[in-house]
């Protein structure tokens, strides 16, 4: 009988699901044997799985759990070097030279464990099966946009917070646009067609600005790219990896651009492919902007874990998406749990 063990997330922030309780359900009517940790933070309530006849587990007990448990999570695991025995399915960030994900790596390898990275559940044609990117996008180009409101006051924007819902966000940041008393700045997206870019383009028409939507044509030359300076705002939505040009290379900072905010939702600074090149290190959301120059002021902002500021629209649509993927689990050495089990071998070959 296969076993999921759903735990509760640590990271602060961070009140996502990746399964509802209907997709409990599903599983155990299925066959599955299904474990739900207790959360006072996740947006959907422990009870609404107690109510699936689950097993309800404390919070963080998966480090005790049978060897066989599968262990589902989003973010990471807390880091405390200890070895992993068990098979996580998590997003690892793991794969493209991070530091922190090559202690990952040594700890699955001192363990004997493995890494089923959601973000390497793939298709057959190497398409991911399930994605938060749409609600990344969305609150990736608010975040942009408080940014930007901040800066007409001569400050930079302050914490920021989860709404209830999209309606709440929306209403929350057109006020904020319009105390500026200045007319909405110009946006650039890249990576427009895809989930994240979606999500950022639909936000920012939303707020009234012009956007100027670019993907893999516009880009195909590899670059400079002096377009992306003569917007204010620039939202990236295009993963780091090989091939990917630099957008906004490390000389950006000087005079004589329109650029004052980056929304770099990919959030992969410290990869060698990272497309923007002006800051190294993630934002959080006690301090969303990165100021890397001041004549004129240009922010980065770089949260990574940016679906969770919306995180009831966000987990039902990524639930919806993977549970079909789940449901599979049975079969974990075949289909896109054979693919991502592969990858993790390949890296974990070189950590």
């Amino acid at each position: 009988m296969t076993h999921l063990w759903v735990r509760a997330e640590s990271r602060p922030n961070e009140d996502r699901a990746g399964i509802t309780p209907e997709g409990v359900a599903a599983l155990q009517k299925q066959g599955f044997r299904v474990t739900v940790e207790d959360s006072p933070r996740r947006i959907i309530p422990t009870d609404a799985y107690r109510a699936t006849g689950a097993a309800i587990a404390p919070e963080g007990s998966w480090t005790t759990a049978p060897d066989d448990a599968i262990v589902f999570g989003l973010k990471e695991l807390p880091e405390d070097g200890t070895p992993l025995r068990h098979r996580h399915v998590m997003f690892g960030h793991a794969f493209k030279g991070q530091p922190a994900g090559q202690a990952l790596l040594r700890r699955f390898k001192a363990g004997g464990g493995a890494l089923y990275d959601l973000e390497y559940l793939l298709d057959e044609d190497g398409r991911r099966l399930a994605a938060f990117g749409y609600w990344a996008g969305y609150a990736g180009a608010a975040v942009s946009l408080q940014c930007w409101a901040a800066q007409q006051s001569g400050g930079i924007c302050p914490p920021v917070h989860a709404w209830p819902d999209r309606d709440a966000l929306t209403a929350d940041l057109r006020a904020r646009l319009d105390a500026t008393g200045r007319p909405r700045p110009r946006a650039i997206v890249i990576g427009a067609k895809g989930r994240v870019g979606t999500g950022a383009s639909d936000l920012l028409s939303a707020m009234g600005l012009r956007v100027t939507r670019w993907d893999l044509a516009e880009t195909a030359h590899g670059g400079p790219f002096p377009e992306v300076l003569a917007h204010e705002i620039f939202v990236n939505a295009i993963l780091a990896g090989p091939g990917v040009p630099v957008f906004v290379p490390s000389e950006a900072v000087a005079p004589g651009r329109a650029l004052s905010v980056i929304g770099d939702v990919a959030c992969d600074p410290t990869s060698d492919f990272s497309p923007i090149k002006v800051y190294d290190r993630t934002t959080t959301w006690q301090e969303p902007a990165l100021r890397v120059a001041e004549d004129p002021v240009l922010d980065v902002m770089a949260i990574d874990n940016l679906p969770s500021m919306l995180p009831r629209e966000s987990s039902l649509d990524y639930a919806a998406q993977l549970l079909p993927v789940l449901q599979r689990l049975d079969r974990i050495g075949d289909g896109p749990w054979g693919r991502a089990a592969a990858i993790f071998r390949d890296h974990l070959k070189r950590a």
